[in-house]
């Protein structure tokens, strides 16, 4: 008798380096079958991207302060445990057959009432960095997934359950990979698109305008500038812009961004995993400024592994004056066979079969393909 495929739960953040690669797996697992559930902080799907889950829970969680401000880490710790007193509940109802944990702390709720209940955990890092959160998870954890073949911080008995599966990406960006580099024509448009996520969009809104002010008026004539800006931010970014000469395109959020990063010729960035990741598997050159002062410099780490394989160029945010920047995107834009070879060079590290794999994965750690059929 053929019995329904058992629920997989994800964990995942608000943020979307956590929500893309999880919503990349919901999509997957979807696929083989497998009813999946989502849950989240109180952030929740602020991207916009309708996650693809039979149902979306939203559990209290908290990233717990400095030890010298021992109010606010009584009050994280209070939330977390709060968090997994409810996770406990929710799993007793779902039932899944494993929690898979996407980083941050929000995970740490689900995750660890996984653990008391018995029930297998798989955690996914997705930077070079093997973050504070999926430290304290690791050691119960079934299985780690890593995005990068070598990440800092995962040795001794923890290397052991890791298998390298790359970072998933969204069906969108696998779609958008099928499009080929566009060509530069000699006096054709020359499209730059500039991105920061929440935590970046603020430094690239004051440092991206002066510099493309500085550019030869032939150059800013050609250009297609698509741009990034807190809400705040958008009306002194367009009139920078606009008094540059600079056709533009400037919005708080781009629901269609994988698209428009492969009808990009040049992107600049901060260098976290999903953009990383997405960059090398739609295969576009960039200048990536790492987030100063991230924990365990992730970003720093993720952006130099795609610098190191020649498909991009990093740039810590100390070093990047708006000269300096106006110098690097005036360089780069006129170099086509410079840009066209570092897009190739940044597809080569892509992993667009990651997803696969980490469902795979997933698998093997709930009993195989025999999990469809029991």
């Amino acid at each position: 008798m053929t019995r329904e495929p058992p629920s997989i739960l994800l964990a995942a953040g608000g943020t979307g380096g956590h929500l893309f690669p999880a919503f990349a797996l919901a999509e997957e697992l979807g696929r083989r079958g497998f009813p999946v559930d989502l849950v989240t902080d109180m952030r929740g799907d602020r991207y916009g991207t309708g996650f693809p889950a039979r149902a979306v829970y939203r559990l209290p969680a908290a990233t717990p302060g400095s030890k010298r401000n021992p109010i606010a880490l009584a009050k994280a710790s209070l939330t977390l445990l709060r968090g997994i007193r409810q996770a406990r509940a929710l799993l007793r109802t779902l039932k899944p057959a494993a929690v898979v944990g996407f980083g941050g702390y929000p995970t740490i709720p689900p995750l660890v009432g996984a653990w008391m209940l018995g029930i297998p955990s798989i955690i996914h890092e997705q930077n070079a960095v093997l973050g504070r959160a999926n430290r304290a998870l690791a050691r119960p954890a079934a299985a780690i997934a890593t995005s990068f073949r070598k990440t800092r911080k995962l040795d001794g008995p923890l290397a052991e359950k890791a298998r390298f599966t790359g970072n998933p990406v969204r069906g969108a960006v696998i779609e958008a990979a099928k499009i080929p580099y566009p060509p530069l024509a000699p006096e054709g448009p020359l499209r730059l698109l500039v991105f920061g996520g929440s935590q970046g969009a603020r430094f690239f809104s004051d440092a991206v305008p002066p510099a493309l002010a500085m550019l030869p008026e032939p150059l800013r004539r050609r250009l297609k500038l698509v741009q990034q800006a807190r809400p705040e931010d958008i009306d002194a970014v367009r009139a920078a812009i606009a008094a540059a000469g600079i056709d533009a395109e400037i919005a708080p959020f781009f629901k269609g961004l994988p698209e428009i990063m492969a009808e990009s010729h040049l992107i600049v960035a901060r260098a976290g995993a999903s953009s990383v990741a997405e960059l090398a598997v739609i295969g576009r050159p960039s200048i990536l400024v790492p987030l100063p002062h991230s924990l365990d410099s992730d970003q720093l780490e993720n952006a130099t592994n795609l610098a190191e394989s020649g498909g991009s160029w990093c740039i810590e945010q100390k070093d990047l004056s708006p000269a300096r920047l106006a110098t690097e995107i005036g360089r780069l834009l006129g170099a086509p066979e410079t840009l066209a070879a570092a897009a190739a060079r940044a597809k080569a590290q892509g992993q667009a079969q990651a997803v696969g794999l980490l469902a795979d994965l997933v698998q093997d750690v709930i009993g195989g393909e025999s999990a469809l059929r029991r």
